[in-house]
């Protein structure tokens, strides 16, 4: 008999058993009529910046969004640079971009996908206003080489946390060390709502104002209107859901770290699979568990036959997209950058995958690079 297709990402299986109380708390949403903003966000601020461990969480209505409120908020504008990566999701180059500013691109560790520490201040020009670490695939950026050099230049950083919604990092979580965190609960990430939605997270009491300002027409109170804002704000059905869900968040990004030891031990044997680096003092919620493989697209296609479901992440990093033509970073800028979009292949990762599928997948997936190489050929 066959055996039954393993899925990439399985929302079903996260959200079944939590439906009647999801049901409950919409019903309660109703009721008090708490649809923009109101009773249910708060409640899921507090409990998410407990969380985080940070004083403030400022819900919004998605994940771009608290990037961009996180600029505005430390004063970037037209004519600025911000230094960031190229190996990450768009959303992270276009938040600058409608500030007005210039992301400025740099090269990212070749262990651990995060920035580069060493590569900043070559980067760093009189117009550089702030730095955005991007916390990849669930690991940390290497925060403190990166915030003594902001120290150092005067500039604030924010945590591009979208994809580590509890990492650590030398004890210290996710969204808690740069001067601001920027979160997306799209329904996919470790901590998902059932629709669009994020959050900014900060120690700091004036910055906090800011993003609750923007986020809400710019009004300090009720129309009054202290800056040109938005309306950001999150609703009350993701504010309620997204609190049941964060209580098994936990266990969720254990469950994940288990299959992703599976994943490590069963695939460390066949140097043509380089499977993902955590780094030392770093606790990762592996989001997404990326390999890098050769034959890519061809490995891609022929598990898909053989019944597992991969994925592909930002093959064309951002400075190689047709957007972002004018900042003038042709092929070979940042060589590593390109060579892992062109080999990174992300594998089966959710918390309700279990050890017998995870087997399953490295089995088939060392079956599919051996059938693909040259005979004796490895990376």
């Amino acid at each position: 008999m066959t055996e039954p297709s393993i899925p990439f990402l399985d929302l079903h299986a996260i959200h079944a058993p939590l439906k009647e109380q999801f049901l409950a708390a919409f019903s309660e949403v109703i009721e008090t009529n708490a649809f923009a903003g109101g009773k249910f966000v708060a409640a899921f601020e507090g409990e998410f910046a407990e969380f985080c461990e940070t004083k403030h969480a400022i819900g919004v209505s998605n994940g771009t969004e608290s990037l961009w409120l996180a600029l505005l908020a430390l004063g970037i504008k037209p004519g600025d640079e911000v230094i960031t990566v190229s190996a990450t999701f768009m959303a992270t180059a276009e938040a600058i971009t409608y500030c007005g500013a210039t992301p400025v691109l740099i090269e990212v560790d070749e262990s651990t996908y995060t920035m580069d520490p060493t590569k900043i201040e070559a980067a760093i020009t009189p117009r550089t206003r702030a730095i955005i670490p991007v916390h990849l695939y669930g690991q940390m950026a290497d925060m403190d080489p990166i915030m003594a050099i902001a120290k150092k230049h005067g500039l604030p950083v924010i945590e591009d946390a979208a994809q580590a919604h509890g990492a650590r990092y030398r004890g210290r979580a996710a969204g808690s060390i740069g001067d601001l965190g920027s979160f997306s609960f799209y329904p996919g990430k470790n901590l998902g709502a059932l629709g669009e939605a994020g959050a900014v997270t900060t120690q700091n009491e004036e910055l906090a104002a800011r993003v609750r300002m923007f986020r809400d027409h710019g009004q300090s109170r009720k129309y009054y209107h202290d800056v040109v804002g938005w309306n950001g704000r999150m609703d009350g059905m993701q504010g309620a859901a997204l609190s049941i869900k964060l209580k098994g968040l936990s266990a969720e990004n254990e469950a994940r770290r288990r299959f992703a030891a599976i994943y490590d031990e069963a695939l460390a044997d066949d140097p043509r699979i380089i499977t993902p680096t955590v780094a030392p003092e770093r606790e990762s919620v592996v989001h997404l568990y990326v390999v890098l493989v050769e034959q890519r697209d061809e490995v891609l296609a022929e598990m898909q036959n053989r019944g597992v479901s991969c994925g592909i992440h930002y093959p064309i990093p951002v400075h190689r997209q047709k957007a972002y033509a004018h900042l003038d970073l042709p092929a070979g800028s940042l060589p590593f950058t390109e060579k892992h979009g062109a080999t990174a292949l992300s594998l089966p990762m959710f918390p309700t995958l279990g050890e017998e599928r995870s087997h399953r997948v490295a089995t088939t997936l060392k079956s599919v690079v051996a059938d693909l190489s040259p005979a004796g050929a490895t990376t």
